[in-house]
């Protein structure tokens, strides 16, 4: 028999005026809404332990303003921002803060924090918490729940290879954040890539930096290469052709609807959108690099120490269909040392060439064939939500028992707590 759902023990704390986006008399005014929403979620005793704790300690955070933060250290920057972790003065919390630096005018600044808004009401054990927004000398400020474990590209640094039984239990997680954005919020996460699920030393595994903004969303694209026309290939702007050729590393870092077919031939993205940023992330994650293009036979034997059938079956020929040009050497995640690949030369690579997949006989059946249904190139195709979550790779990761928290924690060089998270189960 599933515990008594108790309501949650939150007090709301006054706060002052201004641009954040902090609880206040509006978040008040529908505490009793977030606890209804509360308890339709299907959490177990030590998951609604913590979103208690977590919420009970938001709601005496007040408002937020620059002024009231100590840096710590740099935890990590990419295409849209820089993130510190910092410690709230006034409250003593330790929190992630990113700062997203834009050229924008005031009403667009405003409604990008209105729009941010919605965050407030993201309450999932696979979301990372929210405790505001706020706008200050140019910038953006987005303060989150701090994840001591970091992001998966900086684990995969660190493990070079993530195991396929981690990598079940990561598969779990995102699905369910995945589900719980698109229906208790309808909202697509639309950039899926390993930098944007965190994870920390009690085991938790969590989706951030998704698209609650479209403001946001539409002003970061136009930073990145100053137009949002760029995502249709069949007519690239020379700002696009022109652009400076990116390293691996730049390309895996790029705005995840930067990767999915559909939107580079410019239809809308959808929630199979995220899907396929999914199952390329999985394999990213899997092999210990970026896999456009597709490892030849060379590099998956430096990858794995063995010779390796390619996704075809066959021993010692290439996973993929263009010869590799000359000079472009075997790598690993971390020390890519492939030649720089101009944004088009991707761009064209995935909407034509075959999708990547997972080297055969490496993984088990399960495994490739979850991969291959999140790759499919047709997004109609391509496996929901539903039916992944249904699939044999995540029944069977969903009763193994992996020590998540642990491998994450000698990976990282963690303390591991008393009372890890059952991650995923």
């Amino acid at each position: 028999m599933a515990p008594k759902k108790r309501p949650l023990p939150l007090v709301i704390t006054p706060t002052g005026e201004g641009q954040s986006t902090n609880i206040d008399a509006a978040a008040e005014a529908n505490l009793e809404a977030l606890q209804r929403k509360l308890g339709e979620l299907d959490l177990d005793e030590q998951q609604r332990k913590r979103l208690e704790a977590f919420l009970t300690q938001k709601a005496q955070v007040g408002e937020l303003k620059d002024e009231d933060f100590d840096p710590i250290c740099e935890l990590g920057a990419g295409n849209g921002g820089v993130v510190h972790k910092v410690r709230h003065k006034p409250s003593r919390l330790v929190m992630a803060r990113k700062l997203i630096h834009l050229e924008i005018k005031p009403a667009i600044r405003n409604q990008i924090i209105r729009e941010l808004q919605v965050l407030h009401e993201c309450n999932s054990p696979y979301i990372v918490g929210f405790y505001g927004a706020f706008y200050s000398d140019g910038e953006i400020s987005i303060c989150m729940e701090h994840m001591d474990g970091g992001s998966l590209d900086q684990v995969l640094k660190e493990a070079r290879r993530i195991p396929e039984e981690i990598l079940g239990k990561v598969s779990i997680a995102v699905l369910r954040g995945l589900a719980y954005l698109r229906e208790k919020h309808q909202i697509m996460h639309r950039d899926v890539k390993p930098s944007n699920i965190l994870v920390n030393s009690r085991g938790e595994i969590k989706l951030c930096d998704f698209g609650v903004s479209g403001q946001l969303i539409d002003s970061m694209a136009n930073s990145f290469v100053g137009t949002r026309s760029y995502m249709s290939v069949s007519h690239p702007p020379t700002s696009l052709t022109s652009h400076p050729p990116f390293s691996f590393q730049d390309l895996s870092q790029c705005p995840g609807f930067f990767h999915v077919p559909e939107r580079l031939q410019g239809t809308h993205y959808s929630v199979q959108s995220d899907v396929w940023s999914m199952g390329l992330s999985l394999v990213e994650l899997a092999i210990g690099r970026y896999p456009i293009p597709p490892p030849d036979a060379k590099e998956l034997e430096a990858i794995f120490g063995r010779p390796v059938l390619d996704a075809g079956g066959a021993e010692g020929h290439s996973m993929s269909p263009r010869p590799r040009p000359p000079g472009r050497p075997v790598s690993g995640h971390g020390m890519d040392s492939r030649p720089a690949m101009a944004i088009f030369e991707l761009l064209d690579y995935i909407v034509n060439e075959p999708p990547p997949k997972l080297p055969h006989g490496v993984y088990t059946t399960d495994f490739e064939e979850f991969v291959t249904k999140c790759l499919m190139k047709n997004p109609a195709d391509r496996a929901d939500l539903k039916m992944l979550m249904g699939h044999t790779f995540i029944k069977r990761a969903e009763v193994e028992e992996v020590d998540f928290a642990g491998w994450m924690c000698k990976t990282m060089g963690l303390h591991q707590p008393s009372t890890p998270t059952r991650s995923a189960e």
